[in-house]
């Protein structure tokens, strides 16, 4: 169904007496566990909140499944958003039916009262929130293996269908089940979740972007922006690839790579942790106040010098380990993590790399399985 529809469909009396009845000062809809949507969807908790709206869990009662609601806010630029997302999400569901390339399924949407509200399959905890839950422990190398080949095939498929998902973060990256077994861990000397099943969902295509639109200047969640959208150089399908070296490496050390909230400091971060940003990439940037005679204008001595220097260090000298894996996924991290978009990794040549190729045998069969998948993407 194509947003041209939408206008139409699950269309209600929206007179302002009865929004304000129904909704918050800042267009959140009121609403109670219990409470029926369409006679067919009841609410059963809040899952969680975004300045979109909310997400709820519901009972749909004409599939007798229980399901993730999205209600946007009763504003138009939240609509005009959903509309756009829906229309990605229809093209997902269009090109990949059976649900293959971990891209979250839309089941259904419609209009109540204005808020246009998309029906889910019901994942559960992020891949950040299961981190966070676990006091920021890594995930095991092992199982950051089986997560970060599912993300490269999901965000491969995006991409083979000319969208850019342009907000990859572990807040987005669903497990499809979030049971897990107690271990001690002797050298932190604290007990430590281990995640059972680490099939996971991409989700959020509220920022997608197809290759013909217009592509805002600036995207991305900070911490997982790259260098190219940084710099105001336009950006394509690569930016999503540098966002996937920041969450392995998230998954990898329990923390953030980048942990700033300013764009030069950002830069000095990517210069002490990647080595000196390319002298070409400094002549095309729209943001020549970052630079000074070719060099980015950043004095060490200072007060955020100094956090930069004691926060960063170079890439390798963060591997946790010298086995060959570790240093197989710190080559990977590299090649996502390269300044010039047009030199970093492709996912044809990810999807090939040593690290995914290093398989222990309990996870050999179902990556070879999905890999056949993938080739017929590639």
């Amino acid at each position: 169904m194509t947003s041209s529809h939408m206008c139409n469909k699950g269309r209600i009396d929206n007179s302002d007496e009865a929004e304000n009845e129904r909704d918050t000062e800042n267009g959140h809809l009121i609403y109670k566990s219990g409470d029926v949507l369409q006679d067919r969807y009841e609410i059963v908790d809040t899952l969680g909140e975004g300045t979109f709206g909310k997400v709820v869990q519901c009972l749909d009662h004409s599939r007798n499944r229980q399901v993730a609601l999205k209600i946007i806010k009763n504003q138009e630029k939240y609509r005009e958003a959903a509309r756009l997302e829906i229309n990605v999400l229809e093209r997902i569901s269009e090109k990949d039916p059976l649900n293959k390339h971990h891209c979250v399924q839309m089941l259904d949407w419609f209009n109540y009262y204005g808020h246009v509200c998309i029906s889910f399959e019901l994942l559960s905890l992020s891949t950040f929130d299961f981190l966070k839950e676990n006091n920021f422990l890594p995930y095991p190398i092992n199982q950051i293996r089986h997560m970060a080949h599912q993300i490269c095939h999901a965000v491969s498929f995006l991409h083979d269908n000319k969208l850019t998902h342009t907000d990859l973060k572990p807040e987005n990256i669903l497990f499809v089940n979030s049971h897990y077994t107690l271990t001690y861990n002797s050298e932190k000397k604290c007990n430590e979740r281990r995640i059972n099943d680490t099939t996971v969902r991409l989700v959020d295509f509220g920022s997608a972007t197809f290759d013909h639109e217009h592509h805002s200047a600036i995207i991305s969640t900070r911490h997982y922006r790259a260098p190219e959208v940084i710099l105001e150089m336009g950006w394509s399908h690569p930016c999503d690839v540098w966002s996937i070296g920041c969450i392995l490496f998230e998954y990898y050390e329990g923390f953030t790579l980048f942990q700033t909230h300013d764009n030069k400091e950002h830069l000095a971060m990517m210069e002490r942790i990647l080595g000196p940003i390319p002298p070409r990439m400094i002549q095309r940037s729209r943001k020549q106040k970052y630079f000074h005679r070719g060099r980015l204008d950043w004095n060490e001595c200072s007060k955020a010098g100094r956090y930069v220097k004691t926060k960063c260090k170079p890439l390798k000298k963060y591997l946790l380990s010298h086995g060959t894996e570790h240093h197989h996924f710190f080559d990977l991290l590299e090649k996502t993590m390269e300044y010039e978009p047009l030199k970093r990794i492709s996912f044809t040549s990810a999807l090939n790399h040593p690290f995914f190729l290093y398989q222990p045998k309990k996870t050999q069969i179902s990556l070879q399985n999905t890999n056949t998948n993938i080739k017929q993407y590639l």
